[in-house]
């Protein structure tokens, strides 16, 4: 396996990096954040992995393409592809800001439909390879105060879904993974700090927002795990599904 892997400078892309450059893959890692992306590859090589950094803003189309030949160039053909990179405003419809709408769509859809189209050309070229997309359990379970955030992450779970469709005949795999509340520096972002995290595990009725059954929120290494295994070729009859990694929070949409 030779993975790209977007949104790769901390988080879960970080993780997921880490994860597959354990199971011997060599990783491409992409970011918009040059000198983040840099440093996380060479962590990813200071424990034996193979990694490359390939900065890129994935909402420039251009820029994934150049990234993706620099990726190719370094590491040889690519078979995987894993869609992390993201972003998150929250605010209600009636007072949502017109710029936080476009940006979310513009990294969280657009930015994946990029990916895809780059990486996936070359996938169905080859007849094989494996796409993992991460969205959100706030593409299929409504929030109040989310519906740019859901909106962008429901449309790259639906673009994922039918790239997925196209491609099967070629040998290539589509899956996503819904991550819930996952100890990250976008939960931090929203104000969900260490000391609420009892709160989000409890839920909240005025927002309508459902607990977390499992009593915990994730690390980003239980998103990754599951990514890992999409991915792999133990997952080589799993198309088309997407897996929520949640806690139980969004009972089983």
């Amino acid at each position: 396996m030779t993975a790209l892997v977007t949104g790769a400078a901390g988080g879960i892309g970080l993780a997921v990096c880490r994860r597959l450059a354990d199971a011997g893959a060599p990783i491409a890692l992409l970011d918009r954040d040059a000198e983040a992306v840099e440093a996380a590859a060479a962590a990813v090589r200071e424990h034996g992995g193979a990694a490359v950094a390939v900065p890129a803003d994935v909402t420039d189309a251009a820029a994934v393409e150049k990234a993706v030949d620099a990726a190719e160039e370094a590491l040889g053909p690519l078979d995987t592809l894993v869609n992390v990179a993201g972003v998150l405003h929250v605010g209600r419809i009636t007072e949502l800001d017109d710029a936080d709408w476009r940006h979310c769509l513009d990294v969280n859809a657009t930015g994946v439909m990029h990916a895809c189209r780059a990486v996936g050309a070359r996938l169905a070229d080859r007849g094989r390879g494996s796409v993992v997309t991460v969205a959100s359990n706030a593409a299929g379970v409504p929030r109040t105060g989310m519906a740019a955030y859901a909106a962008s992450k429901a449309a790259a779970v639906a673009l994922t879904r039918v790239l997925g469709l196209e491609l099967a005949g070629r040998g290539v795999r589509a899956n996503v993974v819904c991550p819930g509340s996952t100890d990250t520096g976008m939960l931090s972002a929203m104000g969900d700090l260490p000391a609420d995290h009892a709160a989000l595990v409890r839920g909240s009725a005025e927002t309508f927002k459902l607990g977390i059954p499992l009593g915990r929120i994730a690390a980003p290494q239980d998103v990754a795990e599951v990514v890992a295994f999409l991915a792999s070729d133990a997952a080589r009859h799993v198309t088309l599904q997407t897996v929520y990694v949640d806690g139980g929070a969004s009972l089983g949409p």
